[in-house]
């Protein structure tokens, strides 16, 4: 399990807050790779040796391994078990349902005796409330990363409602600190919201941000880290298909560590510029 210290050190020896998310298509990986008796998993093994000395994590999205059934589950715990321990490493599964549902859901990406999988957080859904997210805070050292404010162009729908007491997205973050401190929650906040990232550190001053929405969504790494960084960085920057899919040659596994560096250069100027490195 990586703690917040420890993540707060793998920013700093690494000079990079990126994730790589592994949301491994198998109708876009190249077709070289279909030859391998798992195609997925050799697709992300190379992908994590060609960038696992320039992130911090990786994330998983659970749904690309559920669409392909047993041999999708199989390659998701051979994902799991390649990677490295240093980094945190993240299910986007983005659960979310009733206490004894999410205790099942729990069970299955935090423990490794269940399900061979043991990862370090789990993305959730919190609109169930209380119930549906102490399940998983039940698995000592494990992080819950909590769906905030989304780049989704639905994200208006529900996030920006009115409730009496500001934006449902404010009400979700100023509750879910009542359940656990910033050692165990973090916020998924959408990198094309970034002028946002200022009223949301307001509710979550220490609280890590997970970003997707950097590279292939157009969100701006220079704008998030204008309104979102903190003194010990505070961020993971999401990127996937603008690394993952840098190139579908043979040369994919090099084109993606080239797109990881240019990432995490432009990272350490930002923190440099923030003094947290």
């Amino acid at each position: 399990m990586v703690s917040r210290e420890q993540l707060i050190e793998q920013i700093k020896q690494k000079k990079s807050f990126l994730c790589v998310g592994l949301d491994t298509d198998i109708d876009k990986i190249p077709e070289f790779l279909k030859e391998y008796p798992d195609p997925i998993l050799e697709f992300n093994k190379r992908i994590i040796d060609a960038t696992k000395d320039l992130c911090v994590s990786y994330k998983p999205n659970a749904a690309f391994y559920e669409a392909r059934g047993i041999k999708g589950l199989q390659s998701l715990i051979d994902t799991w078990k390649y990677l490295p321990a240093d980094t945190l490493n993240i299910i986007d599964a983005k659960r979310g349902d009733i206490g004894n549902t999410s205790d099942k859901y729990a069970k299955a990406f935090f423990d490794e005796n269940a399900s061979g999988m043991s990862f370090d957080a789990i993305t959730i859904t919190p609109y169930m409330g209380n119930d549906s997210v102490t399940p998983y805070l039940a698995y000592e050292g494990k992080w819950i990363i909590i769906l905030a404010l989304t780049s989704s162009v639905g994200s208006k729908d529900f996030q920006y409602l009115q409730t009496g007491d500001g934006y449902l997205y404010e009400t979700v973050i100023q509750k879910a600190n009542t359940w656990a401190g910033a050692d165990r929650i973090m916020y998924v906040v959408g990198a094309t919201k970034s002028t946002e990232f200022t009223n949301i550190r307001k509710y979550a001053p220490d609280n890590f941000l997970l970003v997707p929405g950097v590279g292939a969504q157009g969100g701006s790494l220079e704008e998030v880290c204008k309104y979102g960084i903190t003194k010990d960085c505070g961020l993971i920057v999401n990127a996937s298909r603008s690394i993952i899919y840098a190139s579908n040659g043979k040369d994919f596994a090099e084109a993606a560590r080239a797109e990881a560096k240019s990432m995490q250069q432009q990272m350490q100027a930002e923190l440099e510029k923030a003094g947290v490195i």
